[in-house]
C-alpha cells in the first residue's frame, strides 16, 4: 500500500508511512470525537432515573466525573499523537521532498532545462512544495481518516436504528456526488490559474534580467503594461477557479444540513408513534450534529486534493524524468579525449552536430574553430558530459563517459566558459570553489596566475570583499578572470575554455595565456576561440562549419590549404585594419 501512495503523492518511502499513521490518528480522533456523546448520554439516563425513581445522586457522580476526566486526557493523548503525526511528519517530508527534487535536478542533462521553463521549475520546486506541505498537514490525512471515520459510525448507527442511521447519513453521497462531479470543471479551472501565475513570474524574471535593456530602449511602459495585463489574467483566473470550487463546495455542505431536518422529522415521527425511546432520538441528534461538521471538511478537502493533484503531477514529471547514471569507480588510464562519429541535435529533426570525429591528447592544446552556430560549444559540453550524445560516442582514456558519472567524471575536469556564475559570497571562497580544501595561499596564487591579485586588492576588503549576485559588483573581465582562477585552482588534468579570454583585453589576455601555458603541460585542453591570434599556438586545430568536422590538422598545415581556417585567418587580418568611419 505504502509503494502505491508513494506513487500517488509523490512522497518517499518514510513519507507514505507517514501518510498512513496520519490517517490512523485522525482516524481515532474522528471516533473519539463521538464519546463525549456517551456520557452524556449515560448521565441524561442517570438523571432521568433520578427523577423517575428517587435514585440518590451521589452514587455515580464520581463515576461519571472520573469518566469525563479519563476521556479528557484520552483526548488530549490522541490530538497529540494526531499533530505529530500531521505537522512534525509533514515538515520532514517536505524537507525530504525539497531534497529529492534537487537531487533529481542535479543529475538530470542540461538537455532537460532547455526545454523546459526555468521559472515554471522554480515554481514547482517554492510554490507547489508550499501547497503541497498544506495539503498533507490538513488535508489529506483529515480526507482518508474522515471517510474512514463516517463509514464506521454509520455502520454503527445502522446497527443502533437503521430509521434514524438513514434519516442522518443518506445527504452524505449526494452531498459527495455534488462535489465530486465537478472535479473536471475544477481541474480545468485550476490549470488555467496556474499557467496564469507561471505567465507572470516569467514576465517578472524577464523583467529582473533585462531591466537594463528595457531602461535603454525606452521599453519601461510598454514591459509594465504587458505585466499589468498578465497579473489581470491572473487575477481573473484565480477568481473563477475559487469561484467554482465555492459554489459546488458550499452547495455540498449546506445540502448536508438537510440531513439534520430529516433527523429531527424522522425522530418526531417515531417519538409521537412510540417506536423510540426519547435519548434515542436525542443521541442520534448529538451524532448528527458532531457528523455534519467534519464531513463539510471532508468536502472542502475533496476539492482541494483536486488542486493537489495537479501540483503532484507537475512534480512527478520531474521526478520520473531519467537522470544520468554511470560507474563512481572511474580511472582513466590516460586523458585522451575522442570524438567517435558524434552526432546530437538539442531537438529531435534540428541537427547540431553530425558524425564529428577527433581526438584531443593528453599534454596538447586542441582548439575548437569555426562560424558561429558551427556546434564548437556544443562539442565542448558533450566532452564533460552536460548532454548525452545522440549517435557514435565520446571516449576519456578509452572508456566511454556516458557509462561514467557526471559528478565522478567531472571530477577530471575544470570548465571555464563564456556565461561566468559566480555566487554572492567572497572572492576568496568564489575562488576556493575550484578546490574546497584549498588553503588561503593556493587561492592567490591561482588569483596571481589568472591576473586577478591586482584588481582583487584593490576592491575595498581585497579577498574578503563581498561581490553580490553573479559578481554584480564586478566588470566583465573582472569576472572572467576569477573563473579562470577557479579552474586553476582545481588543477584537473581535463581543461575545457569556451572563449575563456573574450572579456580580457590585449594585456590581460597575453597574460593568461602565458599562465595558462605553465599550467596546462601533460593536461588535455579543448579550447573554443574566434580570435585566430588566440589559437595560433595550438598543438591540434579542429574547424567546425554546420556541425561537421570540415578540417583538422595543425595550425602550419591549415593556413597552407585553401580552406575555412585560412579565410577565418585572413578576414581577421582585414578587418585588424579597420577603422572607426571607414
Amino acid at each position: 500500500m505504502t509503494k502505491k501512495l508513494q506513487h500517488i503523492f509523490a512522497l518517499s518511502g518514510q513519507g507514505a508511512l507517514d501518510l498512513v499513521k496520519a490517517v490512523g490518528w485522525c482516524f481515532l480522533c474522528n471516533v473519539s470525537l463521538m464519546l463525549p456523546v456517551g456520557v452524556i448520554m449515560a448521565v441524561l439516563q442517570y438523571l432521568l432515573q433520578i427523577l423517575e425513581r428517587g435514585v440518590s445522586p451521589a452514587g455515580r457522580f464520581w463515576l461519571y466525573t472520573s469518566a469525563a476526566a479519563t476521556l479528557l486526557v484520552l483526548l488530549f493523548v490522541l490530538h497529540w499523537f494526531q499533530y505529530a503525526s500531521l505537522y512534525l511528519a509533514t515538515y520532514k517530508e517536505s524537507a525530504s521532498r525539497r531534497i529529492s527534487l534537487a537531487e533529481t535536478l542535479r543529475r538530470l542533462p542540461l538537455s532537460f532545462f532547455g526545454n523546459r521553463d526555468l521559472s515554471d521549475l522554480t515554481s514547482t520546486m517554492i510554490a507547489d512544495c508550499s501547497s503541497l506541505d498544506q495539503m498533507f498537514s490538513h488535508y489529506i490525512p483529515q480526507l482518508f481518516a474522515s471517510v474512514f471515520s463516517t463509514t464506521f459510525i454509520g455502520v454503527c448507527m445502522f446497527l443502533w436504528d437503521w430509521r434514524m442511521a438513514a434519516a442522518v447519513l443518506w445527504v452524505i453521497p449526494v452531498a459527495v456526488l455534488l462535489t465530486a462531479g465537478s472535479k473536471k470543471l475544477q481541474d480545468s479551472f485550476g490549470t488555467e490559474s496556474i499557467l496564469t501565475k507561471r505567465a507572470v513570474a516569467d514576465c517578472i524574471q524577464e523583467g529582473l534580467e533585462t531591466v537594463r535593456d528595457i531602461r535603454a530602449c525606452g521599453r519601461k511602459g510598454a514591459y509594465l503594461g504587458e505585466l499589468e495585463e498578465r497579473l489581470k489574467a491572473m487575477e481573473k483566473s484565480s477568481i473563477r477557479s475559487e469561484l467554482v470550487t465555492g459554489v459546488f463546495v458550499c452547495s455540498a455542505q449546506a445540502f448536508l444540513r438537510i440531513g439534520l431536518a430529516t433527523t429531527i422529522l424522522t425522530g418526531a415521527l417515531l417519538l409521537l408513534s412510540g417506536r423510540m425511546d426519547f435519548l434515542i432520538f436525542l443521541g442520534f441528534l448529538f451524532a448528527a450534529a458532531r457528523l455534519y461538521d467534519p464531513l463539510g471538511m471532508v468536502l472542502q478537502n475533496i476539492a482541494a486534493t483536486f488542486s493537489a493533484k495537479l501540483r503532484i503531477e507537475r512534480m512527478r514529471a520531474i521526478q520520473e524524468q531519467p537522470v544520468q547514471e554511470g560507474t563512481e569507480s572511474f580511472v582513466p588510464k590516460d586523458y585522451d579525449i575522442v570524438f567517435d562519429h558524434v552526432s546530437f541535435s538539442y531537438h529531435e529533426g534540428e541537427g547540431v552536430l553530425q558524425d564529428v570525429s577527433f581526438t584531443a591528447k593528453q599534454g596538447e592544446v586542441t582548439a575548437l574553430i569555426g562560424p558561429s552556430g558551427g556546434g564548437k560549444s556544443t562539442a565542448v559540453k558533450l566532452a564533460a558530459r552536460f548532454w548525452d550524445v545522440n549517435a557514435g560516442r565520446i571516449t576519456l582514456g578509452g572508456t566511454d563517459i556516458s557509462g561514467v558519472d557526471p559528478e565522478t567524471l567531472l571530477k577530471y575536469y575544470a570548465v571555464v566558459f563564456q556565461d561566468v556564475v559566480l555566487f554572492r559570497d567572497t572572492v576568496m571562497e568564489n575562488i576556493r570553489l575550484g578546490r574546497r580544501g584549498a588553503t588561503d595561499e593556493e587561492v592567490m596564487e591561482a588569483a596571481k596566475a589568472a591576473c586577478c591579485d591586482t584588481f582583487i586588492r584593490r576592491l575595498p576588503d581585497g579577498y574578503q570583499t563581498l561581490i553580490g549576485e553573479n559578481g554584480s559588483t564586478l566588470s566583465g573581465g573582472e569576472r572572467q578572470r576569477i573563473s579562470i582562477a577557479r579552474a586553476l585552482l582545481k588543477d584537473a588534468p581535463v581543461i575545457l575554455l569556451d572563449e575563456a579570454t573574450a572579456s580580457l583585453d590585449v594585456e590581460n589576455e597575453s597574460a593568461v595565456q602565458e599562465a595558462l601555458s605553465r599550467l596546462i603541460r601533460n593536461k588535455t585542453v579543448l579550447i573554443i576561440a574566434h580570435r585566430m591570434r588566440t589559437v595560433a599556438g595550438a598543438d591540434r586545430i579542429v574547424v567546425l562549419e554546420n556541425g561537421r568536422t570540415v578540417q583538422q590538422g595543425r595550425p602550419e598545415e591549415l593556413i597552407r590549404q585553401d580552406g575555412l581556417y585560412r579565410r577565418m585567418v585572413e578576414l581577421q587580418k582585414d578587418s585588424a585594419g579597420w577603422i572607426l568611419g571607414n
